[in-house]
C-alpha cells in the first residue's frame, strides 16, 4: 500500500479556510463587514500575522475587500468564484501552481506577439518604467513583485485589445499572488539569480521594442519556461506531494 504524505496546515491557512466557508456557506454575506485583525485573532485564539496573511488569500480570490480607513467587507460574488480552490489562490499544491503557469504561457506567449506589432510610445514607457523599478528593487521584494506584475501588464495593455487588458486585470490579484511565490521559490533558488530575472524580462522588452512578434514570443516562452522549471526543482528538491 502507498501512502500519502501528510502536511500539516499553517494556522493562516486553517483560518482562511473558517472565513471562506463562512462565505461559502452564507453566514458571511455580501456587504457584511468583518471584524477587526485584533477582534479576529482574540476570536480564532491566533497571531495577528496568522489572519493578516489568510485575509490576503481570501482578497487574491476576489471574496473581500479591504477598504481604506472603513475596514474589510465581503464582496459581491458570482457562484462561480465562490467555488475556486482555495489552495489555488495560496499556491500550496504542486499541480495547482502548474496549472496557472500554464494558463500564463497560453495567454502571455500571444499577447507578447501582439504587443510587438501594436505597442504605442505610452506602452514603451510603461515597460520601461516597471523594467527600472525591477532594476533596482534589490532587497524590496514588494516593489520587486508589483513591477514584474506592472510589466506583464503593461505588455497587455500595448495587445490593444481591451477584453485581454480586462481579463487579466481582472485576475491581477490572483497574478500577483502568484508572482509573488514564484518570485520567492525563483530569487531563493541557487540555480538562478535575480539579475537573470531581470534580463528574460529584458529580452522581452527589447523584441516588443523592434517590433520582432516571434522573438517575442520566443522571450516570453523561455521566461515562464525557466519559471516553470525553477518551480518544478523546488518541489522536487522540498520532495512537496503533488497529491
Amino acid at each position: 500500500m502507498q501512502y500519502k504524505q501528510i502536511k500539516p496546515k499553517k494556522i493562516y491557512e486553517e483560518v482562511a479556510e473558517a472565513l471562506h466557508e463562512g462565505i461559502r456557506s452564507g453566514v458571511l454575506k455580501p456587504g457584511d463587514k468583518l471584524d477587526s485583525v485584533q477582534q479576529l485573532a482574540e476570536n480564532f485564539q491566533v497571531g495577528r500575522s496568522a489572519i493578516r496573511e489568510a485575509l490576503s488569500a481570501l482578497k487574491a480570490m476576489g471574496l473581500i475587500e479591504m477598504r481604506q480607513g472603513e475596514g474589510t467587507y465581503v464582496k459581491q460574488f458570482e457562484e462561480s468564484s465562490i467555488k475556486f480552490p482555495l489552495s489555488t489562490a495560496m499556491l500550496m499544491n504542486k499541480d495547482d501552481v502548474m496549472n496557472l503557469l500554464e494558463v500564463r504561457k497560453i495567454i502571455e506567449k500571444g499577447a507578447a506577439m501582439s504587443a510587438a506589432l501594436r505597442r504605442t510610445p505610452e506602452n514603451i514607457n510603461l515597460m520601461k518604467e516597471a523594467l527600472e523599478e525591477m532594476r533596482t528593487a534589490h532587497g524590496n521584494e514588494e516593489l520587486g513583485e508589483k513591477s514584474d506584475l506592472k510589466f506583464h501588464l503593461a505588455v497587455a495593455s500595448s495587445t490593444q485589445n481591451s477584453i485581454l487588458v480586462k481579463l487579466l486585470n481582472d485576475v491581477s490579484d490572483l497574478m500577483q499572488q502568484t508572482m509573488k511565490e514564484t518570485r520567492r521559490i525563483w530569487l531563493y533558488s541557487k540555480h538562478t539569480t535575480v539579475e537573470q530575472l531581470y534580463e528574460e524580462h529584458l529580452a522581452i522588452f527589447e523584441a516588443v521594442l523592434e517590433k520582432n512578434e516571434d522573438k517575442a514570443r520566443k522571450a516570453m516562452e523561455t521566461h515562464l519556461n525557466n519559471v516553470e522549471v525553477i518551480i518544478q526543482k523546488y518541489f522536487d528538491e522540498t520532495r512537496i506531494d503533488t497529491k
